[in-house]
This record gives C-alpha cells, structure tokens and sequence, in this order.
C-alpha cells in the first residue's frame, strides 16, 4: 500500500487496535464455549458409570474381573504355523474399500489378524461388547451418546500411540471414503468430539438405533500417521501397519499371504485376547480351484477346512490319513441363523418388475430333486430372511407382528395380512410348475411355442450371472424346470474381476447372493434392503428393492427397545420380504462342516452364538 496522509494512517492504526481487540474478543469467546461444552459434558457425565462392556438388551454376562472367556481354553500354547486354504486370488491389502478384492484375513469389520477395534464380542453372548481398545465405556442412560476411554497402553505394530485422535481420524475416513456399509452403518452417528485428549464421544441422532453404541465398537482403526499421507480409496499391497496380534509380513497376490504373531502386541494379556490368537504363523494358500484346494489338504499341505459340499462331505474324505485318524470330521452348531443363499433377481430390470412373474420362479425351483441327486438328502430348503431362528414368520401375523404391519397402512396390500407365507409343502415337482404356470396365465402371460411371453408381448429370457463353477449343478436342474414353462435362461460364467466389475454396476440379471443374518440384526438391515441403497455402488441391495414398507420395517427393527419387539420387527419384515419373492431362496446345511488335521486342537466347549476359531491352537507334540 502506498504511504497516504496522516490522516489515513491513523485510520490505518485504529483499525489495527479494533482487529486486534476482534481476535481477543473471538478468543475470549472460543475458551467461553469450549468452557461450557466441557462444562456441559461434565454434567452428562453425572451419574453415568464408566463400565467395561455393554450389551443389547441386558447387562453384560462376565463382570468387570473376568479373566478370560467362558469357552477358551486360557491356557492353550503359543506356537506352530496354521495354514489355511483360500480359492480365488486378491489384489489389495485393503478390506475397506470398494475397489479390489482383499487379502484373506483382513477384515473391513470386527477384529481381525491386523486391526484392533473399541471393542470384542464373546461369541457366548448374543451381542455384547467388551473393551480391547477402549478400556472404559460410558453410555448414556437415554442412549443419546456413548464414550470411550482409550487404553493408554495401546500401540500401533511400529511402535506409535494408538490414542482417540487415531480412532477419530479412522471414523471419519471409513465413513467418508470407505464401503458404503459404513455410511448406512453408522448413519445416526451426527457428531464425533475429543472431550479429553484420549477420550472419544459419539453423539446419536434422536430415535437412533439400539445397538448402534455396541456396533460403533466394530470399525477398525487406523494409524493417522500413516493414512493421512496415502491414497486410501485405492487397491494397495502396501505392507499395513496395525495395532492386531498379527503383522503381516509376506504378501505373493495370487498364491500367499503369511501373518506372524507380533510379540510385542499391547493387548496380548487382556481378558479378552487370553486363550486366543496362538499359532506363531498363519497361511493362507491361494488355489484356482476348490478340488485343488481338497487334495491339498488331504497331502497335508493345509491344517484344516470348512468343507460347503454335501457331496464332498459324503464321498472325497478318504485316503490312509482318514483311516488312521489323523483327519478328523465335525459338524459344529452354528449358532446364528442360516445364511440366506439365493438366486437373486435384479429389479432393476423391468422384467423382474413383475411380483406375479417372481413368484412364478419361485415355484420353479425344484429344492427336493436337488437335495436328493447332489446333497443325499443333508440339506434344508431355506424359507426365511432368519431361517432357524425365533425372528422367523410362520403361518399368519398375528400380535405385536400384525399391529406392526397395519401401522403400515396402504403401503402394504392387504392381502398380506391374510395370506399364507410361501412354502415348500408341495414336494412334487410338477405340482409347483402347474401353480407357476396358472399364475403366470392370470396375470395375462402367454405361452407360444414353449416361449412364455410377457403381457406386452415381449419373451421372457434372462442370463444367470455367475463366478463359481461349482454353482452350476445347481443352476442346471432349476433352468431346465424353467424351460418348461417357457422361460429360457442361461448361464454366463466370468471370471472374478470381470464379475465384480459387474456387480458393481449391478449389470446383470440375476446372479446368486449371499446374506448372513445375526442372532441381533439390525443396521445391516438398511444395507440390505432399504430404497436408498438400491443404486448406491457395492452396497448389499444386491435385488434393488424399493419399497416403502421395507424401508419403514428396517427402521422399526433397527430401533426397536426390547428383544420381543426386535423379534415382532423381524418377523414383519421377513413376511413382507417374502410375499413380494425378490429372491429364490435355496438351501443350507444343518451346521458347519469342518474338517482338520489332529495337530488342531479347539476348546472342548464350543460358543453359543457363533465360531471363534481365533481359540484353536496348534498341539506342538502333534507337528
């Protein structure tokens, strides 16, 4: 600025003292209100209790002294190298994201071999959560927040602090530039705060979910001063640095990955981890092909295996290993209700638009001839959305589950109300194609030259999208039974890559999917099913529902304040899901079938709610 008259500058002066008088009035104003929020913490925090764990409903099983959980075996050793079998390839380090396919044994939710987390469940407990990174909890009693207190002792595998600003900064990245699950997640999450330098706080939204303190518990956490300085929306096979009792030291895309036990882990002796995570070294062996996969195994090259072919199960374990009683066979409980496989239908397509033409292929799905010829009659034909549990709809609705459905008013037909669930009752096969053709003829279908065609005249053909060869025994029975009623379709086999690619885009019109349901669901629920989640890429909404009463039930369970309404919810929701046959349900096996070499060993009491193999060990007088 040129020199002006005295005049001007002494303007120029006055301005100064007022600009500075302005920044020590806003810093006056700054401490005031950091005052009066600390102030006001403060009071929030009268009369909440710091505790070392929560559950859903109820108090936590184990109390504050617990030395271990109830089904591990506190003092099995430490040792040996646990290989593992994987089928496919990976491309990234990173389970986070939606690009790439990651690295067996990274996980984008709960603990895993290399990230910690706030909190662990006891796999003996329907949902709880105890402390691992977060050594004291506060809850608010209206549920409007929780905090967690940082363990001072926790550190990253470099030998970094991991403190509340790493699980701040880990929060926020997730959320903003990870899988659309962490959105949808922690969708009622409004603020994040540090109110004490190794003290975390999240505010809900009002009316939030019930569990959403107990899954916050959940994400990993990141070391700040190393993803700050990287690209994480990215695949990568950078070497991570995490806070978990595995570092991973050996990455072969392809063929390899190998873990090797950090003996400098910081959580090694807390309750939770005692009797857990004690082979030295695991390996996961990569194969193209699952039969590979099997003869790997019984040569020894693999110490155990989660076999899903009944077939397999029946008829490939042999050999003098088998004989002499080194491999050995279980079937554990599952614990959790079955998986939901199905033949997905992508509404996205106007064909699929058609509830009358879903249901339809519904009935075309002939369970029983596919249980006899390939499964020897193991397997369960899957009806519900929570099959095998209590949250299962039967029959017809009928207290808290029917007022629930009629909160719903016209956004749902009434018919539902009266109108039997979808079954499997008629084992004949031929039965069920007479009803899908009858069905189909109403609706205004026609039938020319053994190709069914639409009301508007166009010929109802579509392509089942698939990765996995093995899934084509199944395919083949149930397309045949649909060429007989005039619907033509046909299987396209792709590679991985290229499938996910597609998937992605959700170019494809039907494909099969996987859901796996919790004893507790709840904020995976809007992942799966919810309007707003149709179109968002990588999401679980997998079919493209949209349906304003799926979007209202999903919300009532999701913020449901007692285990009987979480149960009612549930059941409304798997009634109004299965009435409108987005999907084909298949089948599943009556446990989980494991198969292992006898230098595995596993605690003699086996969870309630689930499988925690991170409690087996390796015998060191069996290697």
């Amino acid at each position: 600025m040129p020199r002006g008259n005295p005049r001007q500058r002494s303007t120029l002066a006055q301005q100064t003292v007022v600009s500075r008088c302005n920044v020590l009035r806003g810093d006056m104003q700054k401490l005031l209100q950091g005052a009066l929020l600390w102030t006001a913490m403060t009071v929030a925090h009268a009369g909440v209790p710091t505790v070392h764990g929560l559950s859903l409903y109820d108090q936590p099983a184990l109390p504050a002294d617990f030395t271990h959980f109830p089904y591990v075996n506190p003092d099995a050793p430490k040792g040996g190298t646990l290989t593992r079998s994987v089928v496919g390839s990976f491309d990234s380090t990173n389970p986070m994201i939606i690009l790439g396919t990651a690295a067996r044994g990274m996980s984008y939710l709960g603990s895993s071999l290399v990230y910690d987390t706030l909190l662990t469940e006891d796999a003996d407990e329907p949902f709880s959560g105890y402390g691992l990174v977060a050594s004291g909890i506060r809850l608010d009693a209206s549920r409007r927040w929780v905090e967690f207190d940082i363990n001072p002792a926790a550190r990253f595998s470099d030998g970094h602090p991991l403190t509340a600003q790493d699980v701040k900064f880990s929060f926020e990245l997730l959320r903003s530039s990870g899988m659309p699950l962490y959105r949808s997640y922690y969708a009622d999450v409004v603020s994040v705060t540090l109110p004490q330098p190794n003290t975390i706080r999240f505010d809900f939204a009002p009316h939030n979910s019930r569990e959403l303190p107990l899954i916050l518990g959940q994400f990993p956490i990141l070391p700040q001063h190393i993803w700050q300085r990287r690209e994480f929306t990215k695949p990568t096979l950078q070497i991570p640095v995490g806070s978990g009792p595995y570092r991973l030291i050996a990455v072969n895309p392809g063929a390899r990955v190998i873990y090797q036990r950090n003996e400098d882990y910081w959580a090694r002796d807390l309750p939770v981890n005692r009797g857990r995570f004690n082979p030295q070294r695991i390996i996961y062996d990569y194969y193209r092909d699952d039969s590979v996969a099997l003869e790997a195994f019984l040569a020894g090259q693999v110490d155990y295996r989660l076999e899903s072919s009944a077939a397999r199960w029946e008829n490939d374990y042999r050999g003098p290993a088998m004989q002499s009683g080194a491999i050995r066979k279980i079937t554990l409980a599952r614990g959790n209700p079955a998986a939901l496989a199905a033949w997905v239908l992508n509404l996205r397509r106007p064909l699929f638009q058609d509830r009358r033409l879903r249901e339809a292929l519904n009935l075309a799905f002939d369970f029983d001839t596919i249980n006899r010829l390939f499964f020897y009659g193991s397997y369960q034909r899957t009806a519900s959305f929570f099959d095998e549990s209590e949250m299962a709809a039967s029959a017809l609705p009928s207290g808290k589950e029917r007022e629930i459905l009629a909160s719903l008013g016209d956004s749902i037909p009434t018919s539902i109300m009266h109108t039997p669930l979808p079954s499997d009752n008629m084992a004949d096969g031929r039965q069920r194609l007479a009803q899908a053709l009858e069905i189909l003829m109403t609706a205004g279908y026609t039938l020319h030259k053994n190709q069914l065609f639409t009301p508007a005249g166009r010929p109802v053909n579509f392509e089942l999208l698939i990765s996995d060869g093995r899934l084509q025994r199944a395919a083949l029975p149930y397309l045949k039974n649909l060429s007989r009623i005039g619907i033509h379709a046909g299987i396209k086999l792709i590679d991985n890559a290229q499938y996910q690619v597609r998937l992605r885009h959700y170019d494809y019109d039907a494909i099969y999917d996987t859901f796996g349901q919790s004893n507790s669901p709840g904020n995976e629920q809007r992942y799966y099913w919810k309007s707003e989640y149709a179109d968002v890429p990588h999401s679980h909404n997998t079919p493209g529902i949209r349906n304003p009463a799926v979007d209202s039930l999903v919300e009532i369970l999701i913020r449901a304040d007692s285990r009987d309404l979480l149960v009612a919810s549930a059941r409304a929701l798997d009634r109004v899901l299965r009435f409108n046959h987005y999907l084909v349900p298949l089948y599943h096996a009556s446990g989980i079938h494991f198969a292992y070499w006898q230098q595995v060993k596993m605690p003699r009491k086996s969870p309630r709610y689930g499988i925690d193999m991170d409690a087996w060990w390796i015998d060191p007088n069996a290697q």
